[in-house]
This record gives C-alpha cells, sequence and structure tokens, in this order.
C-alpha cells in the first residue's frame, strides 16, 4: 500500500481590533494536524469525502479541513479560553460557523487525541468569566433562524447538529473570554482577549470521537453571523474582512482577519445566497487556449459558481468541465502509459520536469479576476509517478453537473482575501513565507506581519511539511445521490 510521508505545516492567524485609542491586531497561531504521520492515497480521499459531507449538508459543526495529497492533514489553533485560561487545540474551518469546545462530562469523547496529545474539557464553573446563553439571547435566535420552540426563562439555548454522514454533536452554548495574541508593532505581538459564544459539546457520536484525529473542538470562519469573526465584528472590533496564505514551498503561512492592504489584491463578487464562498467562473484556458463551453457550464445546479475551500484537498470539477480538461492537459504528452491508483487517481510515469511538460491552466472569473495552476500544482507525487490532482466531481453524481470546489491544490502560494463587508473575495500570487501588510483602521498606520511557526505544540512535532491550508473537505457517492 503506498502511503505519503507528511511534514510539519502551520498557519498564523492575526486579527485586527480597533480601540478608542488605535487599533490593535491580534494573533492566534495554527498548526498543522496530521503532522509527522503517514496517510494513505483511501484515507485521503475518505476524509475529503466525510468532509464535505459535513460542508455541503449546511451544518453548524463540521469537521475541519485536509492538506495536499502529499500532506495531509487539518489544522489547528491553540487558544485560551476562560478565567483563569486554559488552552485548548481546535481545528481551524472556513467552511463552519461556530466554535466549539467539548465540554467536561462530554459522552464517549476520547482523554488523548492524535499523537497522544492530551485534550481538555472546559468547565464553565471553572472560569470566573463563563456564563450560560439562554434560549432567549439573539445568538440562539441567529443559530436556529428565529425564535426557539418551548424556550421560557434562562432555559439553555440548545444544539443538536447531524451531519450529512450520520454524525452528530450535541450541547449547549456558553460565553467566555477567549484568548489570542496582539500584534503591537512590526513583527511583535502580546496577548489579548474577547468575549465570544461558543458550543460546549456535551455528546459526540463515534465518527467524532477517534482517538486517531481528536482535537478539543472547532473554531468555525464561516459567513453567517454565529461565527467569531461575525461577533468581533459586530461589536466594533474587527472589519469582517479575513485573509489567507499558504506556503507551499516551505510549508507555513498566514490567516489574517482584517484590512489586508498591502499586496493588493483584484477583487471578484461571492454568488449572493450561498452558504459558502461560491465565485463566478466565466472559462477555463489551458495551455494559452480556451476551452469551448457553453455558458450554462458554469451557472448550472443547485450550488452556483465555484466554492473556494482552503480545507479541500484537491480540486473538484464538473465531469462536463473536467473530461476536455484533463485530455488536453494530456495531449502535450501523448505517449504516457495511463494507470489507475485506488480505482480513482490517473497516474503516470515522467521522468521529465512536468512544468517543462504540461501546460498552465488558468480560471477566469468576473472582473477579469484569473488563477492560474501549474503543473506542479495540479500533478502530484506518489511513489515514482505523478498522479492529476484534478478530480471528477461529477462521476460521483448522477445528474454529471455537480459542484466546483477548489481547495489546495490550487490555493497554495496565493494570498486569498475575503471580503464579507464587500462580498468580494480575491486572490494573488505571493510568497507566503514573505509579509502582508494590515491596516489599523483607527490610526492608520499599517503593520508587517510575517509567517511564524506555532511553538509549544507539545507531542505534536515533526519535519515541515510541503503545503500549507485552512479547513473543509469533499464528495460522496451518497451525497450526490442523496441532493439528486
Amino acid at each position: 500500500m503506498v502511503k505519503f510521508e507528511l511534514g510539519y505545516t502551520f498557519l498564523f492567524l492575526l486579527i485586527i481590533v480597533g480601540r478608542a485609542s488605535g487599533g490593535i491586531e491580534g494573533v492566534i497561531k495554527v498548526n498543522y494536524k496530521f503532522s509527522g504521520s503517514e496517510r494513505t492515497l483511501s484515507a485521503l480521499k475518505a476524509h475529503d469525502d466525510k468532509r464535505h459531507l459535513r460542508l455541503l449538508a449546511g451544518v453548524d459543526l463540521p469537521i475541519g479541513g485536509t492538506g495536499r495529497p502529499d500532506s495531509v492533514g487539518l489544522y489547528y489553533a491553540k487558544i485560551g479560553i476562560g478565567t483563569p485560561s486554559n488552552a485548548y487545540y481546535v481545528q481551524v474551518d472556513t467552511g463552519s460557523d461556530i466554535m466549539w469546545v467539548n465540554c467536561i462530562g462530554c459522552d464517549q469523547c476520547p482523554r488523548r487525541g492524535y499523537h497522544g496529545l492530551e485534550l481538555a474539557f472546559y468547565n464553565r464553573k471553572d472560569s470566573l468569566s463563563g456564563k450560560l446563553v439562554s434560549c432567549g439571547h439573539q445568538y440562539c435566535k441567529d443559530v436556529n433562524k428565529g425564535s426557539v420552540s418551548g424556550c421560557y426563562g434562562n432555559t439553555s439555548c440548545f444544539f443538536s447538529e447531524t451531519y450529512g454522514d450520520g454524525s452528530y454533536s450535541l450541547g449547549y452554548f456558553v460565553e467566555d473570554i477567549v484568548q489570542y495574541d496582539q500584534v503591537s508593532g512590526d513583527l511583535q505581538t502580546k496577548s489579548s482577549n474577547g468575549s465570544v459564544i461558543f458550543g460546549c459539546g456535551g455528546t459526540q457520536s463515534e465518527d467524532l470521537t477517534s482517538s486517531d484525529d481528536a482535537l478539543d473542538g472547532v473554531l468555525g470562519f464561516g459567513k453567517s453571523n454565529t461565527s467569531m469573526l461575525s461577533q468581533l465584528a459586530s461589536s466594533g472590533r474587527v472589519k469582517k474582512m479575513f485573509a489567507h496564505c499558504l506556503d507551499g514551498v516551505n510549508g507555513g503561512g498566514i490567516f489574517a482577519i482584517g484590512n489586508v492592504v498591502k499586496p493588493k489584491v483584484n477583487m471578484t463578487a461571492l454568488v449572493p445566497n450561498q452558504q459558502h464562498y461560491n465565485v463566478n467562473m466565466t472559462a477555463v484556458e489551458v495551455g494559452y487556449q480556451i476551452l469551448n463551453f457553453s455558458a450554462d457550464v458554469f451557472t448550472n445546479g443547485e450550488n452556483k459558481g465555484v466554492i473556494i475551500d482552503s480545507g479541500t484537498t484537491l480540486a473538484y470539477l464538473p465531469e462536463v468541465i473536467y473530461g476536455p480538461l484533463v485530455k488536453k492537459i494530456l495531449s502535450w504528452q501523448p505517449d504516457l502509459r495511463l494507470r489507475t491508483v485506488h480505482d480513482e487517481y490517473t497516474c503516470f510515469d515522467y521522468s521529465g520536469s512536468v512544468d517543462d511538460g504540461f501546460p498552465q491552466v488558468y480560471f477566469h472569473f468576473e472582473n477579469s479576476v484569473s488563477l492560474r495552476v501549474r503543473p506542479h500544482e495540479y500533478l502530484f507525487p506518489y511513489e515514482d509517478l505523478f498522479c492529476i490532482g484534478w478530480q471528477n466531481s461529477g462521476s460521483l453524481s448522477r445528474d454529471k453537473w455537480n459542484l466546483t470546489v477548489f481547495g489546495d491544490l490550487v490555493l497554495s502560494n496565493k494570498l486569498v482575501l475575503y471580503d464579507l463587508e464587500k462580498q468580494a473575495i480575491g486572490w494573488t500570487e505571493y510568497n507566503c513565507s514573505s509579509s502582508i501588510g494590515l491596516k489599523d483602521e483607527i490610526t492608520g498606520s499599517v503593520h508587517l506581519v510575517g509567517a511564524h511557526s506555532l511553538s509549544g505544540a507539545s507531542s505534536l512535532t515533526a519535519q515541515m511539511a510541503l503545503t500549507f491550508l485552512l479547513l473543509v473537505a469533499l464528495l460522496h457517492h451518497s451525497l450526490f445521490n442523496g441532493q439528486s
């Protein structure tokens, strides 16, 4: 059985927090979950399957994302919660909308997680600042999209979430102080905190409590008003903007909340009324030749546009796009002997430079925004072979139109900016080991922030990985049948 050597990757999360006397940037350091481990191709796809089932089911508490196929893994942040503060390792996920951690008394929750990490269990009674969230609280109404039936008095706000793969999480909401680091100047930080409402998990299904993968919870950065980002923005402490830059060469990267002003990024509008970060694609170009698609290819289906998902491992295209794209790529090397690995990956032996022997691919979007994917990004190594990272989502569906989802395969080595205030998203190719500039909205000053490693992760140490990225993954046969 073929396995990939996995490395050590991390993410650096920055939060700009404004106050009357001037703005403050904050930082949450994030690490690569599957550091120092090996994952098989089948495990890679299985994780994508489960992850996107949860994503597409429209649930509030999905599992976090994966990395590239040659460095598979979720990403986790070390944050402090409570007064006094206790440390928690939470998966960072742009595809989910709330933050939650396991709580004291959690049924079936393991005491140790990945690589023997000792897991923490939140106890509101041990925190001087912790308090219950009642069912009449506006946050509870937002989560439930209206008033809670049977709510009376100070009854707690409960949640019961069932994911697309049948797993579930049960618990209630609490409010407490979350600790993170502030940027106090160029490449300098200090401790800060803010009050956040989050889920207190009391019961998890077996799928969510595997000691091989378990962490303390999930930190959601989705579009909903229930996310930590939205909570901080509603209090006027941050702008509803964030960005990530994932270094596919050296490992590491940056995930920043706030107004990134350096470098400049061209933006395209988010598709309205979609649950996730969807954008409208207008054309596909292979080797400087535009593929001949009708306009409805890019708009057909219930889920409009391309989902930009930093936790998905590969890139998934409807069959009507996948077929012509792969055919055009392989036409550059007509003598290749193709073989199928695990009944789903198209692979081949090639001894030359893939960047010299295969075409670049450009995806074009509204407002003249384009995204370039080079051969060494869409072809990944598998033992002594190269495998095609593009995946056919249509082959898993009945209507052959399904989803287009761009994950780490195309997002690495790019600064991706999300502007929820203007409902737009954009990206630019960038050296993710360098620094970016974040503007303090109060003082107008710009602070430089560079990529950083997460220290003090105890047993979770290993070699640097090839790539990096936040959060979400993908596609399963039962999902598509269920949506048809």
